[in-house]
């Protein structure tokens, strides 16, 4: 299933994407697309026997209709820094032993087309596409990566944008320069799993003002998405509805010569990952 949440942003509401294109509403079966619905088997359930029959849900005029983050209420954000092969060569970084883990804030999250802000005395805001894992059950201290796999409810195209100078000038962690406002345009589509037979295997791609940046697939990632679930989960606990930035292949701004083309106000980004749907953000100045 395809599903997502549309409207002013603070006030989405559930929708489903069927096989026909069609929008279609789901409030009148569920109250959102969030932790919640993904940890409730029989709400999912309802909602795939209506979309095996999608007339029985009502549709929606798309023109005009704002799309928003598809997953309401998000637990946390748990991000996975250099973890593309060809990422860590663009940067000159060793490949990691582990795991590179930092963290962005449910609030930096924004729908697929919404503005983008370049943070006051930014001088290098930098672009990343990733895919998104959503967490579908309760992970803790799971054996293998198989596991780690199943307990994955879906995936989303993520942009995680970076602010380089606060990341990695300023001293401490990397958070600085990830957690900026409108810092994670998140979806259209929460694809459900079932869909998404090998994440392993997505082509993603992202443009600045027409031109392609980065074209990658996640074949690339150093660490595989049912790895990931399975290490974090023995430092931390991960629920329904949290998410997971898992890397982003090469392309970014800061691998390439100078001068570095850091995203400005009037720049336009558009990313998509096959299967999940594609963004476009204006950037405009904070």
């Amino acid at each position: 299933m395809k599903l997502l949440r549309v409207g002013p942003a603070g006030s989405e509401r559930p929708a489903l994407l069927d096989r026909n294109g069609t929008l279609r509403d789901l409030s009148g079966l569920v109250p959102d697309i969030d932790g919640e619905l993904l940890a409730d088997a029989s709400a999912l359930t309802r909602v795939r026997e209506a979309a095996q029959t999608p007339d029985v849900l009502p549709p929606l005029d798309a023109n005009g209709l704002r799309v928003g983050p598809p997953l309401g209420r998000i637990g946390k954000i748990v991000c996975i820094g250099l973890n593309y092969h060809d990422h860590a060569a663009e940067t000159g970084a060793a490949i990691p032993d582990e795991p590179i883990l930092f963290f962005k804030a449910p609030d930096t999250v924004v729908g697929p087309e919404d503005t983008v802000l370049v943070p006051r005395r930014s001088r290098k805001t930098d672009w990343e596409v990733e895919l998104a894992v959503v967490i579908g059950r309760t992970a803790r201290y799971l054996d293998t990566a198989e596991e780690g796999l199943a307990h994955v409810a879906g995936y989303a195209t993520s942009h995680d944008v970076s602010e380089r100078e606060f990341q990695i000038e300023r001293g401490g962690t990397w958070d600085k320069g990830k957690n900026c406002e409108t810092f994670n345009p998140l979806g259209p589509w929460l694809v459900t799993a079932d869909e998404v037979p090998d994440p392993q295997a997505l082509p993603m791609r992202l443009w600045v003002n027409g031109e392609l940046k980065q074209d990658g697939t996640t074949a690339q990632q150093i660490f595989p998405v049912g790895e990931v679930v399975r290490y974090l989960s023995h430092f931390m606990t991960l629920y329904p509805g949290d998410v997971i930035n898992t890397g982003t292949p090469a392309g970014v701004a800061m691998g390439r010569p100078e001068p570095k083309p850091y995203l400005r106000a009037g720049d336009v980004v558009e990313l998509e990952i096959e299967g999940l749907g594609r963004q476009r953000q204006e950037l405009e100045n904070a």
